[in-house]
């Protein structure tokens, strides 16, 4: 047995699943925040998290926290809850989905989370076994790489093609399916890229999805935020072609992100989870995790069925307005393009030209230097699956993205090759 200054070698040590996961969207911002100029008395405009909760414009409704306090109060939510949620949120879920559905809903149907964050982690856990694999597109949301890759489940990487609005290449998810594939994410309205998936594609997913034997998992937590042509479609429509497992939460529809109170759905007519023992599994799993605060399930009723039609139209507003500015601004900035003008959810995806910039070696340099010498905050693209390019949120007050913009704008005459 080894010994090291008289006592036994320490066990002990990391995880290096956990260190090998852990680029995140929230460890990136750190690093840039913390690369700032801390002379620059310039407010700090972030670009990089979409959370527009800091600024006025973008406030919720007064429902929602007036729910939170009558739960409160009420004294009857200070219980431990079911560890599916408590009955009445659950059923409040299944209403508030089942009006865009062709089908009703059960609340046996939906299972609470904290945030969709907890969702994702719930969901990957339940799915990994030896040799499982499981496909998420390119880009797309980090989380899922980082609990695949904790979890040991094998992930495989289709593309979005920003020519076709970033919908999916269908043949490389053909391409990537064997028989150990058991699910394909999508995320709709998309993060990171802004687009809003049409009822055609969508039904064109079922059925690729159906003929390779695996469920869809349908990350909608930007759900009903989309303001171009397209309309939002819940993939739970096509629920009777493939099971779709739904995730979503208040976080980005209400402007909480903060109040970490999501979902799991299952959209299956058929009961092929239940056949599968999926759910069972799942069941399971939500034993031996925590739960969302009972207060804040017990407020969800209320959110859900009180929230007024102008409160969702007014953030609707505001957000495609800001996404006119991003994108006509963008076009001022000869480095930088975008592909696909954003119609959904709060961010873009930018194409980098570092052909014409001097000293900016890849996407990661050009938003550590852009953080320390502008104080804008912008996410690399590698960050979400796409090396030089950017992620960019257009989920702040107008004004602020115009100064964001401005100085993005000067950055590049700053950096540009001279002819």
């Amino acid at each position: 047995m080894e010994v090291v200054n008289g006592h036994k070698k320490w066990g002990f040590q990391g995880n290096p699943e956990l260190i090998a996961s852990s680029i995140s969207v929230r460890g990136v911002l750190t690093k840039l925040m913390a690369n700032r100029n801390k002379d620059d008395k310039r407010p700090t405009i972030p670009l990089g998290r979409a959370d527009p909760t800091e600024f006025p414009s973008y406030r919720t409704t007064p429902v929602a926290p007036d729910a939170v306090a009558d739960a409160t109060y009420s004294y009857n939510f200070n219980c431990y809850p079911p560890t599916v949620g408590i009955v009445e949120a659950r059923r409040a879920v299944a209403e508030y989905l089942s009006k865009d559905f062709p089908y009703q809903l059960s609340p046996d149907d939906v299972y609470l989370t904290g945030g969709c964050t907890q969702a994702i982690e719930i969901v990957v856990s339940v799915l990994a076994r030896p040799n499982a694999n499981i496909l998420f597109p390119r880009p797309g949301y980090p989380q899922y790489e980082a609990r695949a890759s904790c979890s040991k489940l094998e992930a495989r990487h289709f593309d979005l093609i920003p020519e076709k609005g970033w919908e999916v290449d269908l043949d490389s998810v053909e391409a990537l399916a064997d028989e150990n594939t058991v699910a394909m994410v999508i995320i709709n309205p998309s993060n990171p890229c802004g687009n809003v998936f049409t009822y055609q594609h969508l039904k064109e997913i079922a059925e690729t999805a159906s003929k390779l034997g695996i469920f869809v998992i349908s990350d909608e937590v930007y759900g009903h935020l989309a303001f171009g042509s397209n309309p939002f479609v819940p993939m739970g429509v096509f629920g009777s072609t493939v099971p779709v497992l739904t995730l979503g939460s208040i976080s980005k529809r209400w402007i909480v992100p903060g109040w970490r109170l999501g979902w799991i759905v299952t959209s299956d007519p058929n009961g092929i989870f239940h056949q599968s023992g999926f759910v069972e599994c799942m069941r399971n799993f939500l034993d031996i995790t925590t739960d969302p605060p009972t207060n804040m399930q017990g407020a969800l009723t209320q959110i859900l069925k009180h929230t007024k039609e102008d409160f969702y139209s007014k953030i609707l507003t505001i957000i495609r307005e800001a996404a006119d500015i991003l994108y006509d601004r963008i076009q001022e900035i000869p480095c930088l393009t975008c592909p696909h003008k954003p119609e959904g959810s709060m961010v873009a995806m930018l194409k980098l030209n570092l052909s014409l910039l001097e000293g900016i070696i890849d996407d990661v340099d050009f938003c550590m230097k852009l953080a320390k010498e502008e104080s804008v905050i912008v996410l690399p693209g590698v960050t979400v699956g796409l090396k030089n390019c950017l992620r960019i949120t257009f989920a702040v007050e107008h004004s602020a993205l115009e100064d964001g913009l401005g100085r993005i704008k000067a950055f590049y005459h700053r950096h540009a090759k001279k002819e």
